[in-house]
């Protein structure tokens, strides 16, 4: 049986959503939970009571000899087996850790979709800097504006909701989750994939950086911006120099985010206010909303967000393998959906968020359910349902730990469409000479929309 201190701090994740005024920040005495029952990040520090979860212990921090950022990282954990498979034939033995999306993936494609169940590693993990931000921040942050909005983190390095109340905050955790100082670069490749397993690919080049995370920065220096994201499209040839600039706020409802393009046939650049909600991703030939890159980015305020729990959920972990050089696409993208004996699914604690749109808001998804990991605030995979309330489409975010930095992040992201049979896959590097290289000396003055008429230029 769970013990009373385990149900006392799930009990945390019960509460009701958040109401339309500020929340408060938690006390310094639930505060100093933190590192102690709960990790330095809010999650439970113990593991489960039969064993399948293991205690939190710190984590993947540190690079393997000879590794150098941006090389692809080697497994830590290659010697690993499958503790046992979850297939068509057998999955309601699971179905208590399994999501709504996973057991349609069973029921709906039951010849070729599987999971290998591999031993929990809770490798998530962070710099020291970042655990003691988040202690600041757990009693200084609140929501504003109706949630849409965080302010007074007295360090923004930090999670600022690491003892949630609301479904929001988790939200705004996943969304301010720490991924690094400075700029962090990568090539990646997108690709659709059709019924019969064809697939066309476009590659993109990327940079992030997460102002907020810079050490010491204050609200004021923030300005309001809490991440630049620039993206050029590198092939194919139709779509090469096109090249999107974002600049994504921390109150969304004093401000949107602003995005601008440049388009190399034109050579201007223009506003793009549809850079937001359920408007199509790029290139994703309307598989994916642009609210869904990083499995989840922008205002919230379209959503009521129901935190329904901390609960018990095979998902996506520690995918070194399929983020390996020695994968190649073709390897990667089968019928239908990734292919499933490169993927390692772990059991984790999840925080449930139960999404369902607002009266008076409009959205393609009526309703989302997220789960996000506990020890990292990833969301790991998404529920989505059409307005019909029938399941519509199924997210996955394939993690690893990028122990460079250290900080854990999906490597792929997988968005499988049911309805069609057709699914999106972002965020692959295998066949690139790098993945991401962190650290970067990069200025606000880099993203500005003046760079990219300089960008196009070259």
């Amino acid at each position: 049986m769970m013990s009373k201190t385990v149900k006392t701090l799930c009990s945390v994740a019960l509460l009701a959503s958040v109401s339309a005024t500020a929340h408060a920040a938690i006390s310094e005495t639930e505060a100093r939970k933190l590192g102690k029952q709960l990790t330095p990040m809010g999650a439970i520090q113990a593991g489960n009571a039969d064993g399948t979860i293991p205690a939190w212990t710190g984590g993947v921090s540190s690079s393997p000899k000879g590794f150098r950022t941006g090389q692809h990282h080697p497994d830590p954990f290659a010697n690993d087996k499958p503790l046992f498979k979850i297939t068509a034939q057998n999955y309601k033995q699971y179905a208590e850790k399994l999501t709504v999306g996973q057991i349609q993936m069973f029921e709906q494609y039951p010849d070729s979709f599987y999971m290998n169940v591999y031993p929990s590693r809770r490798s998530a993990a962070y710099p020291e800097r970042v655990y003691e931000a988040t202690r600041q921040a757990a009693t200084s942050a609140e929501l504003i504006s109706n949630g849409n909005g965080v302010t007074k983190s007295a360090n923004w390095s930090g999670i600022p909701f690491p003892i949630p109340s609301s479904g929001v905050e988790v939200i705004w955790n996943h969304v301010l989750r720490y991924r690094g100082t400075g700029s962090a670069q990568r090539q990646i490749v997108q690709a659709v994939v059709n019924r019969d397993g064809d697939y066309s690919l476009v590659k993109f080049e990327d940079e992030f950086y997460p102002i907020y995370a810079d050490p010491g920065i204050t609200e004021e220096e923030l300005d309001n911006v809490l991440i630049y994201f620039k993206q050029e499209v590198i092939s194919p040839a139709r779509l090469a120099g096109g090249i999107l600039l974002v600049h994504e706020t921390l109150n969304q409802e004093k401000e949107h985010r602003k995005a601008w393009v440049y388009n190399p046939g034109q050579r201007r650049v223009r506003r793009a206010p549809n850079v937001a909600f359920d408007n199509p991703r790029e290139a994703s030939d309307g598989l994916a909303t642009s609210d869904q890159f990083d499995m989840y980015n922008g205002s919230p305020e379209r959503y009521n967000m129901e935190l329904k729990g901390r609960e018990e959920k095979f998902i996506s972990y520690n995918n070194y393998r399929l983020h390996s050089n020695e994968v190649k696409y073709a390897d990667i993208l089968k019928p239908l959906h990734v292919n499933p004996e490169l993927v390692r699914w772990e059991l984790h604690r999840v925080h449930v968020v139960d999404a369902t749109l607002k009266d008076g808001q409009r959205h393609i998804y009526k309703r989302r359910t997220f789960y996000v990991d506990e020890d990292s605030w990833q969301v790991a995979a998404v529920d989505i349902y059409d307005n019909r309330d029938k399941l519509w489409r199924v997210s996955f975010g394939h993690m690893i730990v990028y122990y460079d930095i250290p900080a854990a992040w999906t490597t792929v992201e997988e968005h499988i469409d049911l309805q069609s049979g057709r699914y999106l896959v972002i965020g692959m590097n295998n066949e690139e000479p790098s993945t991401y290289t962190f650290g970067l000396d990069r200025s606000a003055g880099d993203y500005r929309p003046s760079s990219l008429r300089r960008a196009g230029r070259r």
